[in-house]
Parts: structure tokens; C-alpha cells; sequence
């Protein structure tokens, strides 16, 4: 008999005991309760994770109280505002679902971007073509720039006479990024100019000025050749950040292009 009273009574210290726990359980998992309902951490938590989310912001003790701050504001103006019935008008509703939409949407881009992340063999292809393109000489060049073709002749003979290209070019030139600074152009690919004057500076050798005006959409152009140099890239250390992130918007443009491609609707887009 003493036996079965002590199972008994085992029995019902633990079935007290967890009775007791499971309160404290459910209260270690909310912050607290406003009037009554239960404010859930995970709200912080979910809070804290977007402001520190790539470093923004360190997370400390400070941070986490004003977060728990925050959330149970939060929880009292939404019940004051339910209370006001504002929860129940179409324009909450709207918005809603709005917000649900963004939510929703951010979910699948970034579900993508983890299902297909930018490899190191991609930003390895990425990067030799950008060295190929940057590749072979770069020039360094000055310029005068003048509305018209006289002006130009005229600027070739005072150069001709011993004037100087600096000078001219601060006094002469319509190009105000360049004129300010004697005309100097620094070091570029000749590619990066328009074609006319590409043309005629990568005939010109080191010293050498342009005979002729050269026209091009602008006006007339005198050129001169300071000095060329092979082009030296940035390493791919250096870029790899920009490589990635432009990586990244590819693939995800063409996700969503492949996306609209495949649902069906008569809707017109006025902007691609």
C-alpha cells in the first residue's frame, strides 16, 4: 500500500512540477504582455536581425533593449488603433496587402540568389574579359576645344609660333572639365573618346600635336600627345565586390525577365 501511494505521489510532484514550468516556459519566449496579450520575442529577434544584417549595426545590450522598446510600443499602438476599428478600413487593408506583396517578393529574390550564388569561376570569367578590354595602351592627352574651325587653324599657329598648349588651352578652351587644367585629358584607353578623335590621337606620337583641327560632334578639337603607357587594370581583388554585386543584378533581371515571359496576361508595360 505504501508502495502504491509513493508512485502515486511521484506522480503527482512531477505532473505539479511541470504545471508549474510550462508558465515559465511560454514566459521566457514573449518580452512581456500588453493588457494581457502576449508580446513574443521573436519579434525582437526578427527586428534585431535586420539591424544588424551585414554589419550595419554591432549588436550590443543597448540595441537589444531599445529593440524590446520598440516592440512593445508597438504592440500598445496596435491595440489602441484595433480598438479604433482602424484595422477594418480599406485603406489598412490595401496596404497590407502591399506590404505582404514586398515581404513576399523579397523572400523569393533572395531564395534565388541562395540557389544560385555568383560563383568564384564567375567572377574569374567576368574579370579576364574586363582585363582583355582594359588591355594595351593607354594615352595621355591634352585638348583645346573651339566652336569653330577658324579658331582651331588659328590656336595650331600660335602653337606653331612657341605658344604654349597649357595656356592656350586655359584661356581658349570651351571644355570647362579640362580647360582649367591646361587641357591635360590624364591617362584613358583611346577607346573611351569619340572616334574622330581617337583616330587622330593614337596617329600622333609622344610630343606631337594635331595639324588639322579635328571635328567631331562637339566642335573642334587641337590635340596633343603628352605620353602613352601599356594599361595597367585594377587587380582582381580590387574589383571583385563590383563584379559580384553586377553579377548578382544579372541574374536576378534575368529571373525576373524569365518570369514575365512565362505568366500570361494582356497587360502592356509602358517602361521596361
Amino acid at each position: 500500500m505504501k508502495k502504491k501511494l509513493s508512485v502515486v505521489a511521484r506522480a503527482a510532484l512531477l505532473a505539479t512540477s511541470v504545471s508549474l514550468l510550462s508558465p515559465l516556459a511560454a514566459q521566457a519566449q514573449n518580452i512581456t504582455t500588453v493588457n494581457g496579450k502576449p508580446v513574443p520575442q521573436s519579434r525582437a529577434d526578427v527586428l534585431l536581425q535586420q539591424a544588424t544584417r551585414q554589419g550595419q549595426q554591432p549588436r550590443t545590450p543597448e540595441l537589444e533593449a531599445q529593440v524590446r522598446d520598440e516592440v512593445v510600443l508597438r504592440e500598445m499602438f496596435v491595440q489602441e488603433a484595433v480598438k479604433r476599428g482602424l484595422s477594418t478600413t480599406k485603406e489598412y487593408r490595401d496596404q497590407i496587402e502591399l506590404a505582404r506583396q514586398g515581404i513576399l517578393i523579397r523572400e523569393l529574390f533572395t531564395d534565388f540568389q541562395k540557389k544560385n550564388p555568383v560563383t568564384d569561376a564567375d567572377i574569374q570569367a567576368e574579370y579576364d574579359k574586363f582585363k582583355a578590354q582594359a588591355g594595351g595602351s593607354e594615352y595621355r592627352a591634352r585638348h583645346i576645344l573651339v566652336e569653330k574651325e577658324d579658331e582651331a587653324k588659328d590656336i595650331i599657329a600660335k602653337l606653331k609660333g612657341g605658344a604654349k598648349f597649357e595656356d592656350l588651352a586655359k584661356k581658349l578652351s570651351k571644355d570647362p572639365g579640362s580647360g582649367a587644367n591646361g587641357g591635360d585629358l590624364d591617362w584613358a584607353n583611346p577607346n573611351s573618346y569619340v572616334p574622330e578623335f581617337s583616330a587622330a590621337l593614337t596617329k600622333l606620337k609622344k610630343g606631337e600635336t594635331t595639324q588639322e583641327p579635328v571635328k567631331s560632334q562637339f566642335g573642334y578639337h587641337v590635340i596633343k600627345l603628352e605620353d602613352t603607357r601599356e594599361s595597367q587594370p585594377p587587380s582582381l581583388e580590387e574589383v571583385k565586390p563590383q563584379i559580384q554585386q553586377r553579377l548578382n543584378q544579372i541574374k536576378l533581371t534575368e529571373f525576373r525577365d524569365q518570369i514575365k515571359a512565362k505568366s500570361k496576361t494582356d497587360y502592356k508595360f509602358q517602361t521596361n
